[in-house]
């Protein structure tokens, strides 16, 4: 039996309330999961919707906030009754076993890929599809709405990426973790780059999606990533080239004729002029001069305790309200200096669906 909450929030309320400590932070709802601003919700590693802290404990009260953390399927009624309407039913804190998804290596400079297929590498959010629902790389479920996902097969698992566009990173980010509300989702498209547990090779895989999603079925929200043929480097640095002159963020190449592999493989490679990689925020510094009263830049950490600043690439309202201690951004890099940390850092954006420490090695 569901225990009458002491408070309530409606979808897309929120409230200003005060830690125990005196800090005020913000406690919001959305499609029934509750959040707070506060660093021990932040902290938290349990499912978005499994969440819990003192100031929830404290506005729900400790019955009811001890149930829905128990129930994150049916927590979307108010303890006094209310509903929430039923758009907002598809909860993001639903955790799932996560799926077997194929890893790329990096590129080897001096090899011969000629042959290979080719496509753009695209800054956006993985999704795995399992005939029911989108779920992220540690087995979260995406809010995606209905419409968003009808024309999406149900015998058929597929792997692609959650997408609005290059240089947009944050806002896909944002819509696929809910904080967008649904119309955002209009602005994403979901691009297949595989269809894991067909048994076929790769290019039988893409010719089925081409075959069931691909332009002449003019989808609504599904795009199959297209792909061509490498012929070779001077073909393959041309591409790079063109495709970040664009803003995008580099190339993928897949060895033909192979299987899909779940785990990390050298038969998928990821082509770049940088590289990126994950860090935690452990702190951080003051702004000066035209920064002062802001966030100057982030003190970070790597899987092996190197510590190193992130200064380039905030904006003026991430420095306002920048990644919380505990949170994992994504930074890009050039190269790494004497003491093994990344020389000239760039800030990209909060890591979604964090996994710490990261899968792949530092370096890179």
């Amino acid at each position: 039996r569901m225990p009458k909450a002491k408070n309530w929030l409606r979808h897309g309320e929120s409230k200003e309330v005060l830690t125990a400590a005196g800090l005020k932070v913000s406690i919001r709802q959305m499609r029934g999961v509750y959040y707070c601003g506060c660093p021990e919700w932040r902290l938290s590693l349990e499912p978005v919707g499994e969440k819990s802290c003192g100031c929830l404990r404290e506005f729900l009260g400790a019955e009811y906030d001890g149930w829905r953390v128990k129930n994150p399927l049916v927590c979307g009624a108010g303890g006094d009754g209310h509903k929430v309407p039923k758009y907002a039913t598809n909860h993001l804190s639903v955790k799932l076993r996560a799926p077997p998804v194929m890893l790329a290596q990096k590129w080897t400079e001096g090899g011969d890929y000629t042959g290979w297929w080719v496509s753009e590498k695209l800054d956006g959010v993985r999704a795995w599809w399992d005939g029911k629902r989108l779920i992220s790389r540690l087995g979260n479920t995406y809010p995606a709405p209905a419409w968003f996902t009808k024309d999406l097969p149900a015998d058929t698992a597929l792997d692609g990426e959650l997408f609005g566009g290059r240089g947009t990173f944050q806002f896909s980010v944002a819509v696929a973790k809910g904080f967008k509300g649904d119309d955002a989702w209009h602005q994403l498209t979901f691009n297949l780059f595989d269809a894991p547990e067909l048994k076929l090779d790769w290019e039988g895989r893409l010719r089925y999606m081409e075959d069931h999603l691909g332009e002449a079925k003019a989808l609504q929200s599904v795009r199959v990533l297209p792909q061509q043929r490498c012929r070779g480097r001077e073909h393959l640095m041309e591409e790079l080239r063109k495709v970040e002159k664009m803003g995008g963020e580099g190339l993928m190449l897949r060895q033909p004729r192979s299987p899909y592999v779940a785990r990390r493989t050298d038969v998928l490679l990821k082509v770049k002029t940088f590289q990126d990689y994950e860090a935690k925020v452990v702190g951080h510094q003051e702004g000066k001069g035209n920064l002062t009263g802001l966030t100057g830049a982030l003190l970070c950490e790597l899987p092996n305790g190197v510590r190193f600043t992130v200064g380039s690439g905030m904006t003026d309202r991430e420095r306002r309200r920048p990644p919380s201690v505990g949170t994992i951004i994504t930074f890009r890099f050039f190269e790494i200096n004497e003491s093994g940390a990344p020389r000239f850092p760039t800030y990209v954006g909060i890591r979604a669906d964090a996994k710490w420490p990261p899968d792949s090695p530092w370096p890179p």
